[in-house]
């Protein structure tokens, strides 16, 4: 089965309900400090992991500002993020953007506002998953997350993409013309959210099973 275009499947999707028991716009405190610290915890690792590691750094008040997290030592760093894994690299990572954040942009509320792609794109350990997610959780602006599970999942429909941009692009080019500009950062955080949580539960090793889908379109 083909799909005619992402807006198919966003629709799809949406008639499954998939997001009942999760925040509204799926990441837990979009729109804050803490999501940016989430999107580069979670890279190679799993969510569960990553959120003991954000319960760690919230009883240490580092979630709160960024000021806070930049002048952090990266010894006491690593151990509260050592549950996700490469805490090494990640502690370094965070303490460098949290410190070039407020240099650039004195604080999260301009941060967000003004940060561009490829800013976040210039900083280490940041790459094209990390800055997305940054941009749509933590600054509320209209760009799609993609990630293993959207290309598993549009492979489930004969889909093939030669990169995590052509991907994108065919995720976002159907799903724009049924959002206003306020609407579509929403949008594209549920669209993702709604992936995410349909391969989570309907997939057996890497197969994703899409007859859940295929009856509701």
């Amino acid at each position: 089965m083909e799909l005619y275009d992402s807006w198919e499947l966003f629709s799809a999707l949406e008639k499954l309900k998939l997001l009942e028991d999760s925040p509204p716009l799926w990441w837990p405190s979009y729109g804050t400090f803490e999501v940016v610290v989430g999107a580069v915890l979670t890279q190679n690792t799993q969510w569960e992991r990553v959120q003991i590691s954000l319960d760690n750094l919230r009883s240490h008040d580092l979630l709160l500002d960024p000021a806070l997290l930049s002048q952090c030592h990266p010894e006491t760093l690593m151990e509260l993020i050592r549950p996700s894994g490469l805490f090494k690299a990640k502690a370094s990572n965070l303490i460098r953007l949290s410190h070039n954040l407020i240099e650039e942009f004195g604080d999260f509320e301009t941060f967000a506002l003004n940060v561009e792609r490829d800013w976040l794109l210039s900083q280490k350990g940041i790459g094209p998953e990390t800055a997305d997610s940054i941009l749509c959780y933590a600054c509320a602006r209209p760009a799609m997350v993609v990630d293993a599970y959207t290309a598993r999942l549009l492979n489930a429909f004969g889909y093939e993409f030669e990169s995590y941009d052509e991907l994108q692009e065919w995720c976002e080019a159907g799903v724009r013309d049924h959002f206003d500009t306020v609407q579509l950062p929403a949008a594209f955080a549920r669209f993702h959210g709604m992936i995410v949580e349909y391969v989570k539960k309907n997939s057996k090793g890497k197969m994703v099973n899409i007859e859940r889908i295929s009856s509701t379109i």
